[in-house]
């Protein structure tokens, strides 16, 4: 099944772009990924097949495979164990069946983390005009999609609607103070490092990605979705070559859709947004997939999910 909003039997504290975020318990919330799409900051009519359960599950991969090291507030993302732990939500079990993760409480950074491996989408904009990444100097001849060595830290406002907004990390230190700030960047720094080891074998580049972190009893966790294909550019590392766009495992069919809609004027980029085909749901459904089973080197089990 597709689902493209929720109402669950518990206090909706609020609705994003892609998540429906629960209230469970003062300790507890309940996040639930629907199959929710946007583009060009308009989201879509039409849901994407098993997009919701792929940002869930892959987050849930990604969070198992950095404990202990990485404190997380994943409690659980299976579907029985959650309405064991929270019985009101029992009868909708099989409509939250992979798409659905128990989490800790947390009070949220208002910062989001972004690690910039290579140069592209808005940093490479940026650059191309002024030479700068959130108006600070980058090295002179850079092409589009050139690697950064070392990675870059590039802190950003967080929006739920429109654009996240670059600043510098001393912006950043104004907001949350020196210690945490460092700290936060090394998080960002240790999480990268490790999901771009994982994913390289698997002829996947992680050529940015963003994190988001929140701290509970003065310890912070990682929270939010890890290296899914909304937070991050995957690239196929074999076909990397520097000086263009990359192709990538994301809803790429659905911008270049759209683009064509603009150009030719059928569409004027805002909403509400044209009627998606079949084949370009199904085009990225299946980017999201291929991501999933790259990664973690399994098929999403989606018989159990239909």
């Amino acid at each position: 099944m597709t689902v493209a909003t929720t109402a669950l039997p518990l206090p909706l504290l609020r609705r994003g772009k892609v998540r429906d975020v629960y209230e469970v318990d003062a300790e507890r919330l309940l996040l639930v990924t629907t199959d929710r799409v946007s583009a060009f900051d308009v989201v879509m009519r039409e849901p994407v097949p098993f997009k919701g359960a792929v940002l869930t599950q892959l987050t849930a991969w990604w969070l198992r495979q950095l404990e202990p090291g990485i404190p997380h507030h994943m409690l659980s993302a299976d579907a029985d164990e959650i309405a064991s732990e929270v019985p009101q939500v029992d009868d909708v079990r099989d409509m939250l069946r992979g798409r659905a993760m128990l989490c800790r409480r947390t009070e949220v950074y208002p910062v989001e983390c972004v690690m910039r491996g290579y140069i592209s989408g808005s940093a490479w904009k940026e650059y191309r005009q002024h030479g700068t990444l959130a108006g600070e100097p980058l090295p002179p001849g850079l092409r589009e999609s050139d690697r950064l060595t070392p990675a870059i830290f590039s802190p950003a406002t967080k929006a739920d609607t429109g654009h996240d907004e670059n600043i510098t990390i001393a912006q950043m230190r104004g907001t949350l103070g020196d210690g945490v700030t460092a700290e936060l960047e090394r998080k960002a720094r240790t999480i990268y490092d490790i999901g771009c080891r994982i994913a390289e074998p698997r002829g996947i580049i992680v050529a940015d990605t963003k994190f988001e972190f929140g701290h509970r009893n003065g310890e912070i966790l990682l929270i939010d979705e890890v290296m899914t294909p909304d937070s991050s550019r995957f690239w196929p590392a074999d076909q990397y070559a520097p000086g263009r766009s990359q192709p990538s495992f994301d809803k790429q069919p659905l911008r270049d859709y759209l683009e064509g809609e603009r150009v030719a004027g059928r569409w004027n980029g805002d909403a509400p947004p044209p009627i998606l085909p079949p084949d370009i749901l199904e085009a990225t459904s299946r980017r999201y997939l291929d991501a999933f089973e790259r990664l973690t080197g399994v098929s999403l089990d989606t018989r159990s999910l239909s």
